[in-house]
């Protein structure tokens, strides 16, 4: 599975964790989508090019990290093929999976610290959507 990850300067530190924990420790392809600092930058110029990648993408997920996580959420979810969700609890981030076939976790990097998001990504990324009755509801989810 390879993992397309962002994040802007608020988040850019558990980003750097996180690259760290996905590659070394569980040999996974991850390619990052910016900001490479913690100066203050837009996080839709990082969301846009990440959301864009994952289009045509099998077995690819995206992580996205900001302050709060609202502002890389409400971006992504522009795209009719996205399906975002802002998770702060590991259930939560196993749900958007299992229930609503999320395709990207939102992180609110202010609000958790990195054992939190590290725990909360592998929920994510071991999770597989329950089909059934989920998916009929994420069917009506487009416009």
């Amino acid at each position: 599975m390879k993992i397309f990850i962002a994040s802007d300067h608020a988040g850019f530190q558990l980003k750097k964790e996180l690259i760290q924990f996905l590659e070394k420790e569980k040999k996974m392809d991850i390619q990052d989508f910016g900001t490479d600092s913690e100066q203050s930058m837009d996080y839709p110029d990082v969301v846009h090019p990440l959301c864009k990648s994952l289009e045509n993408q099998k077995d690819t997920l995206g992580i996205l990290i900001c302050g709060s996580g609202n502002g890389v959420c409400m971006t992504a979810n522009k795209y009719p093929f996205i399906r975002a969700a802002l998770c702060w609890n590991e259930e939560l981030a196993s749900l958007a999976r299992k229930h609503n076939n999320a395709n990207v976790l939102c992180l609110p990097a202010r609000f958790i610290n990195y054992e939190l998001a590290k725990n909360m990504v592998i929920e994510f990324l071991t999770s597989d959507f329950e089909g059934g009755r989920h998916e009929i509801r994420v069917n009506k989810i487009k416009c």
